[in-house]
């Protein structure tokens, strides 16, 4: 059976490899992909969280809680949709950013791309 420990794995996995690509990419472009993955990475371990640890944790007062409230909390899933907000948000701004670069510079290099030392 598929338990916390397989999503957390599969989470650090996500995670580590966008982490690798933003500190190792010198394309913007891809450096925007793997901060995408970081997110990914977070957004599976919050509803993982959220399907195993809350319910658990509310449970232990079952006057107060039924089962059916315990099933269908939504706290992991509302925070992945607020991380994908704020990572569509990101990703407008950073290619309006990658566009005026790329109209002065010509390149979408990190490394070239040096607008802020004029």
């Amino acid at each position: 059976m598929i338990g916390l420990e397989h999503f957390l794995i599969l989470s650090a996995v996500i995670f580590s490899i966008g982490l690798y690509g933003a500190l190792t990419k010198t394309n913007i472009i891809a450096i925007f992909m793997s901060i995408e993955l970081m997110f990914n990475g977070v957004n599976i371990m919050a509803v993982a969280f959220s399907r195993w640890i809350t319910p658990y944790t509310l449970s232990n007062e079952p006057s107060v809680i039924t089962e059916e409230v315990v099933r269908h909390l939504l706290t992991g899933q509302a925070f992945a949709i607020f991380i994908i907000a704020v990572a569509a948000a990101e990703v407008a701004l950073g290619l309006g950013i990658v566009m005026a670069i790329y109209r002065v510079r010509e390149t979408v290099s990190i490394t070239e791309a040096n607008l802020l030392k004029r």
